[in-house]
Order: structure tokens, then sequence, then C-alpha cells
């Protein structure tokens, strides 16, 4: 195993899912899947408001990085080529300052 490797990543996310039948127990319902991922970011924001460790966060941000990665799983899509496609559109955007912090978006005109 290649601990760089997203694939190698996306078959331990796919060996936890056979683990556990996720596939027939619900555990890959996409609106389940948005509650959990609901909750991993609502613990993320918690041990940054809270002070906590730079462990604890990085734990936080791994949960919802296999959940993302799973998700994908549940969705049948490749995550990977997702992550490229949507790199490629939004390098090519504007930024603006927004209430004194940087955002880029798709901006429209109201």
């Amino acid at each position: 195993m290649n601990k760089d490797s997203y694939d190698d990543m996306l078959t331990a996310v796919q060996a936890f899912h056979t683990k556990h039948d996720f596939k027939n127990t619900g555990g890959e319902e996409l609106t389940y899947r948005i509650a959990l991922m609901t909750e991993e970011l609502g613990e993320i924001a918690e041990a940054v408001t809270k002070g906590r460790d730079k462990a604890e966060l990085a734990e936080e941000v791994a949960d919802l990085y296999i959940l993302l990665i799973g998700t994908a799983i549940a969705a049948d899509f490749d995550l990977k080529q997702a992550f490229w496609d949507k790199m490629d559109k939004i390098m090519k955007r504007e930024s603006k300052m927004i209430n004194g912090r940087i955002r880029v978006s798709e901006f429209r005109e109201k």
C-alpha cells in the first residue's frame, strides 16, 4: 500500500464499506451521508472554535475526507476526476474581497 496514493485511500475506504456492508444496510444512502458529513463539519468547527490541538483538528478533517471518498463510492462517481475538473474550473475564476475576506466564486450580476 502506498499511503501517498489516492487509489489506495479509495481501496481502504471501499474495504471499510464492504466490512460493514454499508451498501445493504443504509450506510451508502446519500441523505444519511449528508447528515454524517454535517456532523463531522460540526466537529471540525468545534475543534477550531474551541482551540483544540492540531491533532484533533486533523482527525476530524480526516473523518470528513473519509466520508467524502465514501460518498463518491456510494454515488458511483470518480472523486479524483471530479477534483481535477473542479480545480480546472476554479483556477479560471477571479477573486473579490467581500467584507475584508477573499472570495473566489462564480459572481453573478444581480
